[in-house]
């Protein structure tokens, strides 16, 4: 029986994933350089981004000192500002109302930090939606490790064969089969790239699937 979702945020409640890319892109071509999808992609959803730092490759790539602090900052003036303008990635909300109105539980598990989660979740108006938001702090390692969604299920009182997982990267979805929870990928502009084939299903959109559907066909 199924008695709880869990979320991821970045890129699957809202797209935080896409400006930043573009951002950085841009940035690169404007020293000269290109920085590929498909290097950034591999790292989206995960502990792996920490390893990465954009201002660091970019400085080796030029091949001579940049301003590190200075590009890190106009990064992310300029891809906060396209991200306060992003609305709610369609399906999502819907989704959260319907789990809500059948009393299943809600999760949201993050590899991010809990004040850019916690802080977008109130400026949307999603918090009070949720009975669990678990971040990086929370945890020893974040996906592609299991703890995150391990603590969720520890958070919600329920087992791994009763709730779903939605992402949108590889990480997030290699962290729900550790864990041994159905997973439901749905990409983003940035994460389509990625071979999601681990996932139970695979959605274009949440639009693509309601609640109901996904009870009756997996959770009977």
């Amino acid at each position: 029986m199924l008695k709880g979702l869990i979320f991821d945020f970045d890129g699957l409640i809202l797209d935080t994933e896409t400006p930043e890319l573009l951002t950085w892109q841009k940035i690169y071509r404007d020293h000269g350089v290109e920085l590929q999808t498909h290097d950034w992609v591999q790292i989206v959803g995960g502990s792996a981004m920490i390893q990465f730092e954009p201002a660091k490759n970019l400085e080796g790539m030029v091949g001579h000192p940049i301003d590190r602090e200075t590009v890190n900052d106009l990064a992310r003036e300029i891809s906060m500002g396209i991200i306060l303008s992003q609305p709610i990635l369609p399906g999502a909300l819907e989704l959260i109302t319907s789990a809500k109105k059948q009393s299943l539980k809600i999760a949201v598990a993050s590899s991010s930090p809990h004040d850019w989660v916690d802080g977008h979740l109130y400026r949307l108006g999603l918090y009070d939606q949720f009975d669990s938001v678990l971040c990086e702090e929370d945890v020893p390692n974040t996906k592609p490790f299991p703890d995150l969604f391990n603590a969720s299920l520890n958070a919600l009182n329920v087992c791994a064969d009763e709730v779903i997982v939605f992402e949108d990267s590889l990480n997030g979805i290699l962290a729900a089969k550790s864990a041994g929870i159905f997973s439901v990928a749905v990409p983003n502009q940035v994460t389509k790239m990625l071979d999601l084939s681990q996932a139970n299903i695979q959605l274009k959109s949440l639009e693509q699937v309601s609640l109901n559907q996904l009870k009756s066909q997996y959770f009977q």
